[in-house]
């Protein structure tokens, strides 16, 4: 056991997201390929002497306390194994917030396997994902990274072997979008078989290392909603394939969107293009990093 841990808590796109149906208690069915990029929010976990849970973020707009799911899920394991001794969480966000990157989700994460290792807990990967489903559906696949389908309300989640690597770059609008009013929106049973993403191709695809296989069913269901709504979305993807991405998609319910390049050049130039579009007003949060798969290559 340690007093210190330092932590990175890596974010997700999804490569694909198809919501089958809307249940009849309420909850969407989704099919969803999720892959783990490296772009991570840094967490510092020291364990105190003085009782209590405390949160510190360097954004001003993240709440601390109960307001932040990194700190329930603290509070989730110190009640479960009535941990008397006090700790301290430190964030640095990275992963832009509200944007379809599960940034908070992965945050809890990150704690969840800090707070077992703090505290000599000795509970398994799967055990830490069966409590990480309690605080968000998105928790246990952060604890899983990599690549992966995620399917039922998506806590029901199939390990796939790594995506083929390739570059990504991440930009998000300067608006933020809430995923409860994203889905409350969609019309999943009305939705056009044209419209679902062809999610046992894209496995099929991953399975087979095949790159463009992957790139050519990209797909998301809920642009049919964000988009609509907030129209800069849709112009970020057209500049991204304008400056040369194979594919480009929003994530989760937005706004983040990414694009696939496999020319690192034109990444890099894509990136600067997105910055300074509409006189720089359409983005100021721009990224260009690769998928994170654990594998020493893609470290």
């Amino acid at each position: 056991m340690t007093d210190h841990l330092e932590l990175k808590a890596y974010g997700k796109i999804n490569l694909g997201l198809d919501v089958v149906r809307k249940r009849e208690d309420g909850y969407h069915e989704v099919r969803m390929i999720m892959q783990t990029v490296n772009l991570y929010d840094k967490i510092v976990m020291e364990k105190t002497s003085e009782p209590g849970i405390r949160t510190e973020t360097n954004l001003p707009y993240v709440p601390d306390g109960e307001g932040n799911l990194a700190y329930r899920a603290a509070k989730l394991l110190a009640d479960e194994f009535e941990i008397k001794d006090g700790v301290t969480i430190r964030i640095k966000k990275y992963i832009p917030v509200a944007a379809g990157m599960a940034g908070g989700s992965t945050d809890a994460a990150a704690v969840l396997v800090g707070m077992n290792r703090l505290f000599g807990l000795g509970l398994s990967k799967k055990e830490l994902m069966k409590r990480g489903v309690k605080l968000g559906a998105d928790v246990p696949y952060c604890i899983m990274r990599g690549t992966a389908l995620s399917e039922g309300i998506g806590e029901i989640l199939t390990e796939l072997p790594p995506a083929p690597q390739c570059h990504v770059v991440l930009a998000k609008p300067q608006v933020s979008v809430s995923t409860k009013v994203v889905y409350g929106k969609l019309r999943a049973n009305e939705l056009k078989p044209e419209q679902h993403p062809d999610i046992d191709g894209m496995r099929h695809a991953i399975e087979n290392n095949d790159l463009d296989g992957v790139i050519s069913r990209l797909g998301n269901v809920l642009e049919t909603v964000t988009i609509p709504d907030h129209p800069e979305i849709g112009t970020m993807k057209e500049i991204l394939m304008a400056e040369g991405a194979e594919g480009a998609l929003m994530s989760g319910s937005g706004p983040t969107v990414f694009g696939i390049f496999k020319d690192e050049e034109a990444a890099k130039h894509a990136c600067e293009v997105l910055k300074k579009a509409d006189g720089g007003r359409l983005t100021r949060q721009v990224y260009l990093t690769r998928f994170f798969n654990l594998r020493k290559s893609d470290r």
